[in-house]
């Protein structure tokens, strides 16, 4: 009966119910994250780690990112995107634990580097994305995913920051019980969207024949856009609570108030702004403008010398990002070959996972020239970007839709 009615949707409501399934998946996945990030270095500090063994630890998971996240790509692939999702789970339940029972600081940056190995749960989502959207439906697509990252970082957080006032290692055993049970759910829910065909065929394809595919003038241009955003957001993360706490006194409650406030403004742009706008505008003007938004928030953060100015200036900031992950995921993938998909997308999320290593350790070294420096350089940084988008970034013909393509 449920095979029947599963045969009886519409193609429209079988890309709906996958879209709601993955949904699902990355808001799981992402909770999680959102509990262990705040409190990762408070519990690194009770292992007796210094500092700049905090810094190696946060850096761990993006580095070990930016070197397998093609990888997973690749493999989703030729293997499908069910079963590197499910790897991809499995390695953050098992990491959640290691964080829980780490005897020691290294065994703390083991189990975190492992979490970033087996994270590519954004490129196969994405990569999931890409194979049960049409063309005119993909940024739309890309805002849910989005949506889904946003609200894990809104509610993970005020999560985590519960639950340790209760246990040091009571957070890791809850995100790592949130992970076992989305895993335990995808693989009842989870379906596979490529064919065994379109498997088979992606096999015969190069890693040669990816980097001829990834390096093409305009993916070039795509993906260091997308390095230079995700450069500029993570400017803005690895020095805001410094920012705060020097320039209007505030301390971690009142930080965690405004990165939810960033996370809520920018939920409502990529779930429920983008899928509007895209179809009037199109993603390369939501590009422009996103970038355009971020450079001027930026600036206004620079000059802002009250709360008023800044809530106002982080608000166009926040709306800028997101306006501009998705349509910039969007276009990537529309880029791509089919069976390049997953692979070129594990490409883009190295160039974001590289710009998270350099944007904290760039926005913290020029915090020596002033504390509002980070937001002058990386206001000039988006201006320049914006204008780089406006003249390099082609959009493509909107296609006529099409069925999503289903196993």
């Amino acid at each position: 009966m449920n095979r029947r009615h599963r045969m009886a949707l519409t193609p429209a409501q079988q890309q709906r119910s996958s879209l709601g399934v993955i949904f699902l998946t990355v808001l799981l996945d992402l909770l999680g994250f959102g509990i262990v990030i705040p409190i990762l270095p408070l519990y690194a500090e009770k292992l007796h780690a210094t500092d700049f063994e905090t810094g190696i630890l946060l850096a761990s998971y993006s580095v070990m990112q930016l070197i397998f996240s093609p990888v997973w790509g690749r493999l989703s692939d030729r293997a499908g995107r069910r079963p590197i999702l499910l790897l991809s789970i499995f390695g953050s339940c098992a990491s959640q634990l290691g964080y829980a029972l780490a005897p020691t600081f290294w065994w703390l940056v083991v189990a975190r580097a492992f979490a970033g190995v087996c994270g590519a749960n954004i490129t196969a989502a994405q990569a999931y994305i890409a194979d049960v959207t049409d063309e005119s439906k993909r940024a739309a697509g890309m805002g849910m995913l989005g949506a889904a990252m946003g609200l894990g970082f809104v509610f993970g957080p005020a999560v985590g920051g519960f639950l340790s006032q209760r246990s040091a290692n009571l957070p890791f055993f809850v995100a790592a019980g949130l992970a076992g049970f989305n895993f335990i759910s995808a693989v009842i829910i989870l379906k596979e969207p490529r064919t065994a065909a379109q498997r088979t065929r992606a096999r015969t394809l190069t890693w040669a024949g990816l980097v001829r595919t990834a390096s093409t003038p305009r993916l070039l241009t795509l993906m260091l856009l997308f390095f230079v955003v995700t450069f500029g957001f993570a400017n803005l993360e690895a020095t805001f609570s410094l920012y705060l706490e020097r320039r209007f006194q505030y301390g971690r409650r009142e930080a965690s108030y405004m990165f939810t406030y960033i996370g809520v403004l920018m939920v409502i742009v990529q779930g429920g702004l983008v899928r509007r706008l895209v179809p009037r505008f199109g993603e390369k003007r939501l590009i422009v403008i996103g970038t355009l938004l971020m450079g001027v928030g930026f600036l206004m953060q620079y000059g802002a010398d009250n709360v008023k100015m800044l809530l106002v200036a982080l608000a166009v900031t926040a709306t800028g990002n997101g306006l501009n992950t998705p349509s910039l995921s969007s276009l990537i993938s529309r880029a791509a070959s089919g069976d390049h998909q997953g692979g070129v997308l594990g490409v883009s999320q190295a160039m974001g996972a590289l710009a998270r290593v350099v944007g904290p350790l760039i926005g913290t070294w020029t915090l020596h020239y002033g504390m509002t420096f980070p937001y002058l350089t990386g206001g000039v940084t988006m201006i320049v970007a914006c204008l780089f988008a406006s003249a390099f970034v082609r959009q493509p013909p909107e296609p006529a839709p099409v069925p999503a393509a289903t196993s």
